[in-house]
Parts: structure tokens; C-alpha cells; sequence
């Protein structure tokens, strides 16, 4: 999706996309117009879609660790004597 109201996402934080998914939720809300809803449904949605992008991305950087590695961390939490 493309909107020309919303700059780059590279420049944000997790805390200020989840800001501003925050932000536009309320703004929403509060207006009654339904072409300014479906405006703001469409950022939200680029927003939220951001975040989940994020999300996964940080879950397969953390399922790709080196499982042969001598300092795993499960190796770290598995005692055996």
C-alpha cells in the first residue's frame, strides 16, 4: 500500500510505530466522517502491517542462530553432571 501522508517507516522506532498505531486507533474513533475513517483505516493498516513485518523478522533472527554454536543458549540453560 502506498499513501503519500506516510514517510518512510525506516526512520521509527518499534515504540514510535506502536505510538502512532496507538494514535491513529483514537483518532479513528473520535471522527464520525467516513471517508476520514477509511483515510486513517489505511495508514493504520500500513502501520500495523510495519509492526507485524518487524515482528517476524525479529522471530526468524532469533530462529536462525547457530545452533552449533559452543555458546547456545540452551546449552547455557542445560545442566547435565
Amino acid at each position: 500500500m502506498f499513501n503519500p501522508l506516510v514517510d518512510s517507516f525506516d526512520n521509527l522506532s518499534d515504540n514510535e510505530v506502536e505510538a502512532k498505531i496507538s494514535e491513529l486507533s483514537r483518532k479513528y474513533f473520535q471522527t464520525r466522517n467516513p471517508q476520514v475513517q477509511l483515510q486513517i483505516a489505511n495508514i493504520l493498516d500500513m502501520y500495523k502491517e510495519e509492526m507485524r513485518s518487524r515482528n517476524a523478522r525479529k522471530r526468524s533472527d532469533f530462529g536462525s542462530q547457530d545452533p552449533d554454536s559452543p555458546q547456545s543458549d540452551l546449552d547455557n540453560l542445560i545442566k547435565v553432571s
